[in-house]
């Protein structure tokens, strides 16, 4: 470069910094200028002799970023100076030690975690790029702000990505659309997430893109005429009351009409509400909410609203502190319209999201740290169960991101918020852990409903709570929330760690009786003896009394002779898993089941891939041998499946321990005193099976009755019914 270019681009990189100090949302004391500048010029030291793939100076980028952090996300001065060093450790002679010499440990923290998020292993396979961010999202637990650091970084790489070859940008917008939209979503930095989603869909589907935005482009001249003509009512009507305000048209974004267009199955001149009003006042506190109404009372004069699309945001705000009030009004030319209705404060925090939220709450000069605190422990609640499959994980994090929301209310009258189709178990946990763990029931609205019941927005929710109430494994069934989840999982778990080790001094004094002893050898014996896969199923077992003295002085025989131990694996061996209770630790797959109705049939395991119990398969009507049972991705399997698919039944392991299925029996007869005492005698005292629901109704003499009953299997529904068949007055019973 010539020194008339070096010159040059040094005084750009000057008016970039004052623009940077200029545009900063929060106010910057003398110290946090120091900060800024410290940082920057760290900076421009450390990426000096940097350029990027469009060829201008690399620390373009970082201040780019940092511009991003400061203007549209609004955060503070550490935040602003970590932005400008995120990329310092990764790329330059910088190490973290002589950052947090020169910045302190906080500054240096967050270039920690960018700089991990920015080391991770890229791969095109989905369940380590899923493990990736599964580990970009635990920094949350060192420091929120690096996530929020992160999706600013995003951003700047998705603005100036026109340079990168066609595959990458693919690849970076599907995570983009993927992991950062959701999550600047969650955080309320709707602008952020709007942007992010426009610029996913351009390198995703560029045709798709390009061409909603030239129908955007070719239609604007005539919504603006449109907006005007709209606003000109309502701006006439909020003179008149001296409201001052601001009316801006907001055109819907390309990704949100195309998501809609696919949607409804809808063209582009179909999709009804491209745009938005947005009215924005100025209000005291005090009057925000008085001043919200009459607007909406004066816009309604106008224009007919629709009932069912009233959105009232400011009584109750969203989990992200938004607020505002949404209508939608039939405007001029029989053409829908969405009317939001925000104060200033309001539209600050639908802009800026959190640090807007804690701006107002805490006072103009005052750190936000605290906000993030208390902002940190919502979305750490899909964080708290480590343990779960990567993609499971991502798959269950966006979920918690993109929920819709209800509002409940506690006994006393709080409001509670929870997920679209949260349950009282949802609800007991967000209130706290140990509520959450002795729930014995709940009522809504003074009735008592199941724990599975989906709560809806309006409900009065109060939990009843035991002592000797805990958690059992159909409780996952009915929680949806990850932190319910987790909590019930870490329960569950705990318990059967106890009744283990329990197991293990029980086991340890068994062997001594029987003269072995107890070492990791003899432990990984008993587990081979008894089919079992680790000393945890081991111990469990032992504690629960389903690995008895007559089975380990089994055990202790086979030991002494090798040729009855080979008899006694291959023929004798224990099933000591038959009648396990439902909350087992680990499964024990032992029996092959076929088709939809889970039925046992005679089978033969193939030999060209010699599937083995847990292996994913399927069963193959053969001609002369019956069924032959493969694994799914067995040699053979894609050539039986295409040009044999009448001849494949489904097939599966299972552990007959734990299946329990559930099944309605039908009753007709003759009504008379006593009976329904004896029908439920027979099934839950004689025959030892829970019943679930009972409904019986009578009418002149003759009765009709639906019982559902909860059992293992096939045979012994049957046993039950031909048992009720044989009770007195009962003419008909059968399986619905």
């Amino acid at each position: 470069m010539t020194e008339a270019a070096i010159e040059k681009e040094n005084k750009q990189i000057a008016r970039q910094y004052k623009e940077l100090l200029r545009i900063s949302y929060q106010t910057l004391t003398e110290d946090d200028k120091k900060l800024i500048r410290k940082a920057f010029d760290t900076a421009v030291d450390a990426h000096k002799d940097q350029r990027r793939k469009s060829g201008e100076a690399y620390i373009f980028h970082p201040i780019a970023v940092a511009k991003i952090v400061a203007s549209e996300i609004g955060l503070d001065a550490t935040s602003i100076a970590a932005a400008l060093l995120h990329d310092v450790v990764e790329d330059t002679a910088y190490t973290l030690q002589d950052l947090e010499e020169l910045f302190g440990d906080t500054v240096a923290r967050i270039v920690d975690g960018l700089t991990k998020i920015s080391s991770l292993k890229k791969d095109k396979d989905v369940s380590l790029q899923a493990e990736n961010f599964r580990k970009m999202l635990l920094t949350l637990n060192d420091d929120v702000r690096v996530i929020i650091i992160k999706i600013a970084d995003r951003l700047h790489n998705m603005q100036t990505m026109d340079v990168m070859r066609p595959d990458k940008q693919v690849k970076i917008a599907s995570e983009t659309l993927y992991i950062y939209a959701p999550l600047a979503h969650r955080i309320g930095l709707y602008n952020v997430k709007t942007e992010l989603e426009d610029l996913g869909l351009k390198y995703t589907e560029p045709d798709t893109y390009h061409d909603i935005l030239t129908k955007i482009k070719e239609s604007k001249e005539q919504q603006d005429a449109y907006i005007r003509e709209f606003t000109k009512i309502i701006q006439d009507s909020l003179d008149k009351e001296d409201f001052k305000y601001e009316i801006k048209g907001r055109p819907k974004s390309i990704y949100s009409i195309n998501r809609k267009m696919k949607a409804q199955n809808v063209s582009f001149d179909e999709v009804y509400d491209k745009f938005a009003i947005r009215i924005i006042y100025k209000s005291d506190p005090g009057s925000e909410k008085f001043l919200a109404w009459k607007i909406y009372s004066i816009v309604t004069d106008h224009f007919r609203p629709n009932p069912t699309r009233l959105r009232d945001w400011i009584s109750s705000p969203k989990s992200t502190g938004y607020e505002a009030l949404h209508i939608t009004v039939m405007g001029p030319k029989g053409r829908w319209v969405e009317v939001q209705i925000r104060s200033e404060r309001m539209n600050e925090i639908a802009e800026k999201g959190y640090a807007a939220h804690y701006k107002y709450k805490q006072g103009p000069n005052q750190k936000e740290e605290r906000g993030f605190e208390e902002w940190v422990t919502r979305l750490q609640e899909v964080l708290e169960n480590p343990e779960i499959n990567a993609v499971d994980f991502v798959e269950q994090f966006k979920l918690n991101l993109y929920s819709k929301e209800i509002f409940v209310f506690t006994p006393q009258g709080d409001l509670k918020s929870l997920p679209k189709g949260a349950t009282p178990l949802d609800f007991a946990f967000s209130i706290h852990t140990e509520i959450g763990l002795h729930t014995r029931g709940a009522r809504v609205n003074n009735k008592l409903v199941p724990l599975s019941h989906q709560l809806k927005s309006g409900d009065q929710v109060e939990i009843i709570t035991s002592d000797q109430a805990q958690p059992n494994v159909n409780w996952l069934d009915y929680a949806t929330t990850a932190r319910a989840r987790a909590k019930i999982k870490s329960s569950l778990k705990d318990e059967k760690k106890e009744i283990a080790e329990e197991g293990k001094a029980i086991l340890a004094r068994k062997l001594k009786a029987q003269k072995i002893t107890f070492s990791e050898k003899t432990i990984n014996e008993l587990v081979v003896f008894f089919n079992l896969k680790t000393s945890l199923d081991l111990f469990y077992r032992v504690g629960i009394g389903k690995i008895d003295n007559k089975m380990l002085k089994d055990f202790a025989g086979s030991r002494s002779n090798a040729f009855v131990s080979y008899f006694k694996n291959k023929i004798r061996r224990p099933q000591i898993s038959e009648d396990l209770n439902k909350e087992e630790i680990t499964a024990k797959y032992d029996q092959l089941v076929f088709g939809k109705e889970e039925d046992k049939l005679e089978y033969k395991l193939a030999n060209c891939c010699n599937p083995i119990p847990g292996d994913n398969v399927f069963g193959f009507i053969s001609v002369n041998d019956g069924i032959k049972v493969h694994k799914k991705d067995c040699p053979n399997a894609l050539q039986l499946q295409s040009n044999y698919a009448y001849r494949i039944i489904q097939a599966k392991w299972i552990d007959s321990s734990q299946q329990e299925f559930k099944a309605v029996i039908k009753l007709q007869g003759i009504d008379n005193i006593g009976l329904v005492s004896e029908i439920t005698q027979e099934i839950s005292s004689n025959m030892h099976v829970n019943m679930k629901n009972l409904n019986f109704d009578s009418s002149d003499g003759v009765f009709s009755g639906r019982i559902t009953v909860i059992v293992k299997n096939n045979n012994i529904l049957n046993t039950i019914i031909q048992r009720l068949k044989k009770i007195n007055g009962i003419d008909k019973v059968s399986r619905e």
